[in-house]
């Protein structure tokens, strides 16, 4: 969740006064990478996983405002529609056994809050997409009660001028074509963000590197296969997410305008650059403008805020998004990775962002970074070919040429982001646990995209009509999640 704003409608004054604080704050932003210290001595990891809540059938549970006043916890916070929840866990550092004990209290955290919910008449799901829900979902009252997610939708279809077209075709034929009304559908993509703090000087080398495994890391961790009933993307959600919140009408899209939904276009140098990229190319779509004068607070020797530029920037979504943020006084910058689906368990999240973690450090810190032999171009294909076909789909990578995702997994990015795990200062445990069930998942060739689709598969087999199916896969599905036994491990009917 993003921070909220004071109203919903924003006028023309207003947002051509954003533009200018965003620009005033993006000024400041240069000086201070030019000359003020940014707190990067002890690298920080933050985790965040978007929930649904479904009801005993497995249909969406439209209460989160009533789960979270049961929950009275501020680790859980409202998303963008009233069937989701997301649960944040503390930034921590990587060293050590650190991630064991934060899969302990994720799992004790989401135990806690399935009994509290339960209480309300709802459950708790940690899937990419709700494969139960369908578009008649959203027909009553859908959006959460906070005018950020209002402001939004008013924003991105006011921007639009007609209503959003969603047409995604899956690998077998099946096909989504539908009109939207509002951004509804956007809240179907439940996704983990995996934080990474760096310094300024860092920036540029862990953001290339976390762009360029973006498409194997979406190939292992895909669990989003179905959407409204058909059968689509292994990751699904990418596409979706992609469609689903586009400000450009179809002339601007022939015209070549940029979609918020941006994977990007280059290699970067500096966190300057994707700052600059958002204020030269996108517009506001939240316009709430602060009291603060970024370039005087700096002056009297304080840390600003610079609430414009980080609020425009929480509009524009990037598979890997710059971060700035002040804690105590004390700047920082993150990369937040935005790849991952929620789920199937958190041992498989956990697993999932020991691969990123230990593979950004190795591609990050090698004296030949990857980015330098491979085109930009060649990794936006990548990240394609992963969402659409999981871990089947066929990707390059220098000195291997074109292979299969598992295949480069296996062979070469495994012992690199071993490597990797083992300069932050981890422990051999926690390489051995996670990184087991990557390669296992590449063995096996199942994720959480192919048990779906095998689970759906098996039971059309034995006559069942495809609603059906879906339901009682998702009731084997939220079983195997509150197990917490990874997903490779799970049994087909």
């Amino acid at each position: 969740m993003g921070k909220e704003v004071s109203t919903a409608r924003y006028t023309r004054e207003q947002r051509r006064e954003f533009r200018t604080k965003v620009r005033r704050g993006l000024d400041v932003f240069e000086l201070m990478l030019a000359h003020h210290p940014f707190e990067s001595e002890r690298p920080m990891t933050g985790l965040e996983i978007e929930l649904n809540l479904i009801t005993n059938e497995g249909e969406p549970s439209f209460g989160n405002a009533e789960v979270l006043a049961a929950l009275e916890d501020p680790d859980y916070q409202t998303e963008l529609a009233r069937y989701n929840i997301e649960l944040n866990s503390p930034p921590r550092v990587l060293g050590g056994d650190s991630a064991l004990r934060r899969e302990e209290e994720l799992r004790a955290s989401l135990n806690r809050a399935e009994q509290i919910a339960k209480q309300t008449g709802s459950h708790i799901c940690c899937i990419g997409i709700l494969p139960t829900l369908q578009p008649e979902h959203f027909n009553g009252e859908w959006i959460s009660d906070d005018r950020r997610y209002t402001a939004l939708n008013d924003s991105i279809f006011n921007a639009r001028g007609e209503d959003i077209e969603l047409d995604i075709e899956g690998p077998t034929g099946e096909r989504l074509r539908m009109w939207a009304d509002s951004i509804a559908p956007e809240s179907a993509c439940t996704s983990v963000q995996l934080h990474l703090q760096v310094s300024p000087g860092e920036f540029a080398a862990y953001w290339n590197a976390a762009q360029a495994v973006s498409g194997p890391q979406l190939g292992v961790g895909a669990n989003s296969p179905f959407l409204f009933g058909k059968r689509l993307h292994a990751e699904t959600r990418i596409e979706l997410f992609k469609q689903a919140t586009d400000t450009r009408p179809v002339e601007l899209r022939n015209q070549g305008v940029r979609p918020r939904v941006f994977f990007g276009e280059r290699w970067v140098t500096s966190i300057f650059d994707l700052f600059e990229e958002n204020t030269r190319y996108f517009p506001s779509l939240l316009a709430e403008v602060s009291d603060e004068d970024p370039q005087a607070v700096l002056e009297s020797g304080r840390t600003p805020q610079l609430a414009e530029m980080c609020l425009h920037n929480g509009t524009i979504y990037r598979w890997n998004r710059p971060i700035y943020d002040v804690v105590d006084g004390q700047p920082h910058l993150r990369v937040e990775n935005r790849v991952l689906p929620a789920g199937p368990t958190i041992i498989d999240t956990m697993a999932n962002a020991a691969f990123y973690y230990g593979l950004v450090r190795t591609l990050a810190t090698s004296d030949r970074p990857v980015w330098s032999r491979l085109s930009f171009s060649a990794a936006a294909q990548n990240f394609s070919n992963c969402a659409r076909d999981g871990l089947e789909a066929s990707v390059y990578w220098p000195g291997f040429g074109e292979l299969s995702v598992d295949e480069l997994v296996l062979r070469h990015l495994l012992p690199r982001a071993a490597a990797g795990l083992e300069s932050w200062g981890v422990s051999q445990n926690v390489i051995d646990r996670y990184l087991t069930i990557i390669e296992q998942r590449c063995l096996l060739g199942r994720n959480g995209a192919s048990w779906q689709i095998d689970t759906v598969t098996r039971f059309e087999q034995a006559g069942m009509a495809r609603e059906e199916a879906l339901q009682r896969m998702l009731t084997r599905y939220v079983e195997g999640m509150h197990s917490n036994e990874p997903v490779h491990t799970w049994s087909l009917p």
